[in-house]
């Protein structure tokens, strides 16, 4: 999962909005992992705040996925109870495959390339896996996030610092959901520009290692 919050753990200021408060150091850390990735998990709620997905800018990232063999943009996996979007939303244009997991259907909805049940997380995430979406990133928003923490299946969290305080009821989180203590272990820190900090943290497992992404 890889988020951007304010020193009080909020994704948004009290009006809410999308969560835009990472700056380019942000921005950096966020297309590392996307270049690391075979798609990214967004909520349908964030889709139609944000209007779009995010895409690898930086060359040097582009270059790494080419010599891989990946096509230059992780696919975008939506998970929409509906399925229901504005098909003048820019993410519809946007030159990535458009992946949608929700509500059972024949054929994908328009603008979709590919759509799949979403009956349980496990049977889901096993569906993306065989069709080649193994390595996912998680670019919320908190309802998501929440249910595959409450689950146990995000294996690290990626959260950059920002530098803002804003109060209001927008957290990373749902309220509801609580981290169990000392299953993060603290990976990587890193001064990013315009001081924030990334931290890594990975889920700690009693079957061996979780492997590290990037």
């Amino acid at each position: 999962m890889v988020l951007a919050v304010s020193l009080d753990g909020r994704l948004a200021p009290p009006s809410g909005g999308a969560a835009q408060i990472g700056g380019q150091g942000d921005r950096r850390v966020l297309e590392e992992a996307l270049a690391w990735a075979d798609a990214c998990l967004i909520g349908g709620r964030t889709l139609r705040l944000h209007g779009s997905s995010c895409l690898i800018r930086q060359l040097d990232l582009l270059q790494q996925r080419s010599r891989q063999g990946l096509p230059p943009q992780p696919a975008a996996v939506v998970v929409s109870r509906s399925g229901s979007f504005d098909p003048s939303l820019r993410f519809f244009s946007q030159p990535l495959q458009r992946w949608l997991l929700g509500p059972e259907r024949l054929e994908p909805p328009a603008g979709f390339h590919v759509a799949l049940p979403l009956e349980t997380w496990q049977q889901a995430l096993a569906a993306l896996a065989a069709r080649g979406l193994e390595r996912l990133v998680l670019l919320g928003g908190a309802e998501l996030a929440g249910a595959l923490l409450e689950h146990q299946l995000v294996d690290e969290l990626q959260l950059t610092l920002c530098p803002l305080l804003l109060g209001g009821s927008h957290t990373w989180l749902p309220a509801s959901i609580a981290l169990e203590p000392g299953v993060w272990s603290l990976q990587e820190q890193r001064a990013l520009e315009g001081e924030e900090l990334m931290l890594r943290y990975r889920r700690l497992r009693d079957s061996g290692q979780v492997r590290r992404p990037f």
